[in-house]
């Protein structure tokens, strides 16, 4: 049956997408439907029918999962924060988990067995929330974009923020009122306030307030300041930022410092943290602390590496191991990060860091090009990953180890590939929640350099082998894929028959040899050969 638009039917749910959808098949069609959890037998109807696909909107649970759970925010689906509020906390992380796998079984064509996720809690975890700020039909709106829209869900308090925002919120709602101050339409591109971003230090317990606005000032913010500060005594910073442009970027480029300092101060992991409005930081306190304390087990520093930090932010997790190591370089292309990451090694004491503005790319190629040899590069890239070149120019600066950590399971998935080709296995990797009830899972990973069998000595009497039964050889394509998929390396038709004929094996008598005595030709690696020589020993050859 071919599914058409307005259909209703009845659908087992079976899994769910990657942003948390539900989906099941309806004669062999997949179809998505937002709010399904696994386990399901929902009634949908159907609002999208493509030829591969279609997308169904709940009507009716008819047979709930054993995994969901009433869920306990009134505006959950439609704000489109988080995706599994309705699904039971084990339920989600298990999922997470195997979306990881998954993700390195399909994409990076790697097979993985990750350490048990490190969980967290669903409530009031996030340290950062940037809120639009629409109207619909008279009302001001603050909340979050619905999903895959700019429809702004009206929120009055979102369970994943501190309990502060929210109050903070109800004060802006009432001065925006009052002073009758327009807010931002993105369609006319008129209107004043855009966003209201807020950001919190969880163990100092420090609040920053950026008011984003389509102009170069807000009428009587001194009126509205003061009535922050008496509320919340624990604001420290009040920033206006000016964005005049017709992007769908939150932040522009200009700030203004309205009251209190030009930053709000955490401690993470022991170290003493600045932020200013611009500053990365992980959204999750708790977690990101495990999540460093994680890094720096699966690097296992004695106390004589040299570390690169490739986006390195703020520094944060840098200098959370740096009384661990003997030097670090950090990385980022942000200059107020940099700057930030600067001024945290010096109010921490921290003399054995240095810190480079500049892309991470073009950055380790300055510090190849400079000789140096680091024990062990770290990279936090954003969702995009490391990009196309990146892993060469790590790998050829030769460190002992890789700790990836990813917002992405997917581009780390493919990044990962992309080191093995160049000599580089998973050796330990765990998924992380930084993000609970959310469809976001991070992971970190330990990447080492491959140490195949045949790096174990063994002795070859050629005098024991049939070298007659080639009709049962396998092809050198065949030898070629084979070491492809095991080592990740590459070789040539050539260097398999140089090493055939080193071991005394039979090579057609004209295959692979130069064409004139004077010519030139490229020799086998002594690495190179010896996985060919245990591709040879896996097909029996010898």
């Amino acid at each position: 049956m071919t599914l058409s638009k307005n259909d209703d039917i009845e659908l087992r749910i079976d899994g769910f997408t990657s942003e948390g959808s539900g989906v099941g098949h309806y004669d062999g069609m997949a179809v998505f439907v937002p709010g399904g959890a696994k386990g399901d037998t929902v009634l949908c109807h159907i609002i999208k029918a493509k030829k591969n696909y279609a997308i169904g909107k709940l009507l009716e649970i008819r047979v709930p999962s054993p995994d969901r759970i009433a869920p306990d925010c009134r505006v959950f689906p439609r704000c489109g924060g988080c995706a599994y509020r309705h699904i039971a906390y084990e339920a989600e992380t298990a999922l997470k988990t195997q979306r990881v796998v998954d993700c390195f079984a399909r994409l990076g064509h790697i097979e993985i067995f990750p350490e048990p996720i490190v969980g967290g809690v669903r409530e009031r975890y996030r340290n950062k929330a940037q809120y639009p700020v629409r109207t619909e039909r008279g009302e001001v709106k603050i909340g979050f974009y619905s999903e895959k829209s700019h429809r702004v869900t009206d929120c009055k308090d979102c369970l994943l923020q501190p309990a502060e925002f929210a109050g903070i919120l109800r004060i802006f709602r009432a001065f925006l009122a009052e002073h009758r101050i327009s807010v931002y339409d993105e369609t006319a591109g008129t209107g004043l306030v855009r966003h209201i971003c807020l950001r919190k230090a969880f163990v100092t317990g420090e609040i920053m307030a950026v008011i984003v606005v389509n102009g170069k000032s807000l009428p009587a913010s001194g009126a509205l300041v003061s009535r922050l500060t008496e509320a919340f005594p624990q604001i420290e910073s009040v920033f206006l930022n000016v964005n005049t442009a017709d992007t769908n970027v939150v932040l522009g480029e200009k700030y203004v410092l309205l009251s209190g300092r030009e930053y709000i101060e955490d401690v993470l992991c022991g170290v003493r943290v600045r932020l200013g409005p611009a500053s990365f930081y992980q959204v999750n306190h708790d977690n990101a602390e495990k999540l460093y304390a994680l890094a720096a087990e699966y690097l296992a520093p004695t106390g004589e590496e040299t570390v690169i930090d490739l986006y390195c932010g703020a520094g944060t997790i840098g200098l959370s191991m740096a009384d661990k190591i003997k030097s670090l370089i950090g990385v980022e292309i942000v200059p107020e990060a940099i700057e930030n990451a600067r001024k945290n090694a010096e109010i921490n004491g921290i003399e054995n860091a240095e810190f480079l503005c500049a892309d991470a790319e073009e950055a380790a190629a300055e510090l190849l090009s400079r000789g140096v040899r680091p024990d062990a590069v770290i990279v936090d890239p954003p969702r995009k990953g490391c990009g196309a070149t990146l892993p060469a120019t790590i790998d050829k600066m030769d460190p002992k180890k890789i700790i990836y950590i990813s917002c992405d399971p997917a581009t780390l998935a493919r990044d990962c590939a992309v080191f093995a080709s160049l000599g580089w296995r998973v050796d330990r990797a765990r998924p992380v929640d930084m993000f609970p009830a959310t469809s976001h899972v991070e992971t970190v990973v330990s990447l080492v350099r491959k140490t195949p069998d045949m790096y174990v000595d063994f002795k070859i009497d050629l005098d024991d082998q049939d070298l007659t039964a080639s009709e049962a050889h396998p092809t050198y394509e065949e030898i070629k894929t084979y070491i492809q998929r095991e080592y990740g390396v590459k070789v040539s038709s050539l260097y398999i028959s140089q090493v055939k004929r080193k071991l005394g094996l039979e090579v057609g008598e004209s295959f692979n040899k130069p064409k004139s005595e004077n010519a030139k030709q490229p020799q086998c690696p002594p690495d190179k050969e010896k996985i060919i020589t245990a591709a040879l020993v896996h097909y029996k050859i010898i």
